[in-house]
């Protein structure tokens, strides 16, 4: 009997001993991916409908905070350009410094002489309502399109101003990674664009939220072996009786 007892009691105090590393290491990775995404990235709401169907108005998205230089063709980004209005603003990003943009050709836009397929429009919809001029894009500076491109205040509604509708790099804040509200998840890779150069890399959101779902189930785990422990001891405890009882 007193070797059962030291027994279960040894695996009792390892099994504390475990439970309690877990809730330490969870604390850890679930704070810590929750930091590091505070950090890396910045929630934005977007109020208008010109990305959609990639984001909806009202929709919540996270945008990983980065330099203008970081971005590549293809990139929904959010920027503030002071001839636009001065706010927040999510675009996408069609041609970058030393490109020629022109639309349409076959119902497509062009960067560089290549038509671009673009699956993120609307069905159906051509690549723009109305003709793109050619426009070579001065270096250092984006063209930015909405992906409903019908009702989208863009750089084809600024094409009279300098720079021929373009906004500087240094106007880009954050790229979005995600749509977080509505669950969306991560956007798609705008691959029309390889063939014309590299595409960006996402950010770490996939690793940051590992990290605080792992983090909450070991703390979730750690602190259910408590009263799970104590709810079998004293069953143990109870066979134990009735087996002397008897």
């Amino acid at each position: 009997m007193s070797g059962t007892s030291r027994t279960d009691e040894g695996h009792g105090r390892l099994g504390s001993k475990l439970s309690g590393l877990a809730v330490a290491l969870g604390c850890v990775l679930f704070l810590g991916g929750f930091a590091w995404g505070a950090v890396v990235y910045q929630p934005y709401t977007v109020p208008t409908d010109s990305m959609s169907p990639t984001i909806a108005g009202g929709d919540r998205v996270l945008a990983e905070r980065i330099d203008g230089s970081e971005v590549e063709r293809g990139d929904v980004v959010v920027f503030k350009q002071a001839s636009w209005g001065n706010m927040p603003l999510v675009k996408r990003v069609v041609a970058v410094g030393g490109d020629t943009v022109a639309c349409c050709t076959q119902d497509k836009l062009t960067v560089n002489g290549k038509k671009i397929e673009e699956p993120y429009l609307p069905k159906g919809s051509a690549a723009e309502s109305s003709t793109i001029p050619t426009i070579e894009v001065p270096e250092g500076r984006l063209f930015l399109l909405g992906d409903e491109r019908s009702g989208s205040l863009d750089s084809t509604a600024h094409l009279t101003e300098a720079g021929n509708g373009t906004v500087p790099r240094s106007a880009v804040n954050a790229r979005v990674d995600a749509v977080a509200w509505p669950m969306d998840g991560m956007l798609a890779r705008p691959t029309g664009f390889e063939a014309l150069g590299g595409l960006s890399d996402p950010g770490p959101l996939r690793l940051v939220l590992t990290m605080i779902v792992a983090g909450g189930v070991l703390v979730l785990g750690g602190a259910a072996y408590g009263p799970i422990a104590k709810r079998t001891g004293r069953r143990r405890s109870r066979t134990g009786e009735q087996a002397l009882a008897g």
